[in-house]
């Protein structure tokens, strides 16, 4: 386990499991869910990254560039391919100390035909955290990519989440989606809704959305996530009866290789990295403000 500690703040990494993080506090308050113990799973986890693609992918099959692909599911016997390869894979670690630290994954091609390089920045200061993802295509033929954010929070009484959205993906019983609803679906986020007391199971993707979010309970201090322009899609996953909830910045939608503007992008051979940034503070209450 990797910690660093900035003042009041701490954050605990898990390179060997997705890369991922186990706790991140801010004056002994979990801004993230904190992992479970001996967490052995990416699911398990506080945060981990989503790489080279996002959610999933109907039965793993997809067509890029005259080329058919076809993943192998990786999430039970769930049949769709989820998240891509860097949430099932140990990750390396590249430096690490006085609040910062750096992860690396290095993908050889197989099932997904393309090899890159998947890099994580950590930056943490006293009420901060900023993650930079990024992946670089190390193979020799151009790669799809799709990068995002997958944090888990804990639901506090009361809590409200809010963020500018304009239009949501409706899903079906496998949660793919199926087609966009413009405007407001169930929750009204863009006003603020509470994240309790939903029917069902929302696991939904929401478009439009401006890089902001909040969250909020009474008597608690405020979580702001921020992320780069390029993660125009905020999915949000609220299970019934959990005690977290997830907020995730994505630059690309479920299903990233359908029909209409996914989100998904080429990324031709080179050592330029395509990258995305998030950021995600705590304020409000003393000593944090």
């Amino acid at each position: 386990m990797i910690v660093l500690d900035s003042g009041a703040a701490r954050l605990e990494l898990i390179p060997d499991v997705a890369g991922a993080v186990r706790r991140f506090s801010v004056a002994g308050r979990e801004i993230l869910q904190l992992a479970a113990p001996g967490a052995e799973d990416a699911l398990q986890t506080s945060h981990f990254p989503l790489v080279p693609f996002c959610n999933r992918i109907p039965n793993g099959r997809f067509g890029f560039e005259g080329q058919t692909v076809t993943l192998p599911p990786n999430l039970g016997d769930h049949p769709h391919a989820l998240h891509g390869q860097g949430w099932r894979a140990p990750w390396t670690t590249s430096s690490a100390g006085a609040g910062q630290a750096v992860l690396s994954y290095d993908h050889p091609a197989g099932d997904w035909p393309w090899a890159y390089r998947a890099e994580q920045r950590f930056s943490l200061t006293e009420t901060r955290l900023r993650l930079e993802l990024s992946v670089t295509n190390t193979g020799d033929t151009p790669m799809p990519a799709g990068l995002g954010f997958h944090p888990y929070f804990p639901r506090r009484p009361g809590e409200v989440l809010t963020a500018s959205v304009d239009g949501v993906w409706m899903i079906d019983d496998d949660v793919l989606p199926t087609e966009h609803h413009a405007r407001v679906w169930g929750p009204d986020w863009a006003a603020g809704a509470a994240v309790e007391g939903h029917p069902g199971l929302i696991d939904h993707c929401y478009t439009g959305w401006t890089q902001t979010a909040t969250l909020s309970a009474p008597g608690q201090p405020t979580t702001t996530i921020t992320a780069s322009p390029a993660c125009r899609w905020l999915h949000v996953y609220v299970p019934p009866g959990e005690a977290y909830y997830c907020v995730e910045p994505c630059a690309s939608r479920p299903n990233p290789f359908g029909p209409g503007e996914t989100g998904i992008v080429t990324l031709a051979p080179g050592p330029e990295p395509r990258g995305v940034d998030g950021d995600c503070r705590q304020r409000g209450l003393s000593p944090l403000s």
